[in-house]
């Protein structure tokens, strides 16, 4: 499996690029579809972040169980996307990275120092700004889910959920299999401004790729796949957290 990388701030419109190649992408994609965990064995469940009383639900799919909802805790260096505190409520909040990895070692010193312009040596796993008892994914465990429900190539598909998302002739609608509940949050470059609300739906890694540059999985509108991108770490992102 191969990645493209974008490096550009226009990344959340470069991605109705990206969505484009995945379909080429997805074809040396290698994933066995018949190996998916079969959807009726999916286990429903709820956690309670007791730092502010917020109920989210979880998923028990295969041998992981994560968020069915992204993290709406407010710290520093999150926010609402377009600064509409009724976006928090309907996709949760947006992370810088440093933000998501607790880079002020408030809740854990894992993953503290990590941040924007700078490298750092995460200890795994890295519990980040998620919950007691949970913690933000590595690649890795991300492409554990996506084997799970089938291979990356239709993983998109199956994650998303099944209303939200802007509709266009190209537009592959969400199934939710796996009652995951990917929204199309989009994101925000940092400056004030946002993009991709309906369309794009982003998620945070504990991975980095550099200084100023960390990994995020990236679900499109337009196609099933899902992909592994780098994003600029002072971008505004969701978070989704597994469980320890």
């Amino acid at each position: 499996m191969s990645f493209i990388i974008f490096r550009n701030v226009n990344k959340f419109t470069l991605c109705g690029f990206l969505c484009a190649l995945c379909f080429i992408i997805a074809c040396g994609d290698g994933l066995i579809e018949q190996n998916a965990v079969d959807p009726s064995t999916v286990i429903a469940g709820s956690l309670t972040d007791f730092r502010d009383g917020r109920t989210y639900k979880t998923v028990t799919i295969g041998t992981q169980t994560w968020m069915a909802q992204n993290l709406n805790y407010e710290t520093a260096n999150s926010y609402c996307y377009s600064d509409n505190v009724g976006k928090c409520t309907q996709y949760g909040r947006l992370y810088t990275w440093a933000a998501a990895m607790d880079g002020a070692g408030t809740w854990s010193s894992n993953g503290k120092g990590c941040g924007y312009n700078k490298t750092c040596s995460p200890t795994y796993p890295v519990r980040g700004v998620c919950p007691t008892g949970w913690h933000l994914p590595t690649q890795t465990e991300w492409r554990t889910l996506f084997t799970a429900v089938g291979g990356s190539s239709t993983a998109g598909t199956k994650l998303k959920s099944t209303s939200g998302w802007n509709s266009s002739g190209n537009s592959v609608s969400g199934t939710d299999n796996y009652s995951f509940s990917a929204l199309p949050a989009g994101g925000g470059y940092g400056n004030g401004d946002y993009d991709g609300e309906g369309d794009y739906a982003y998620f945070w890694s504990s991975d980095e790729g550099g200084s100023g540059h960390a990994y995020d999985v990236e679900l499109c509108y337009g196609n099933d796949y899902a992909d592994q991108d780098l994003s600029y770490k002072f971008y505004g992102i969701p978070v989704r957290c597994v469980k320890d």
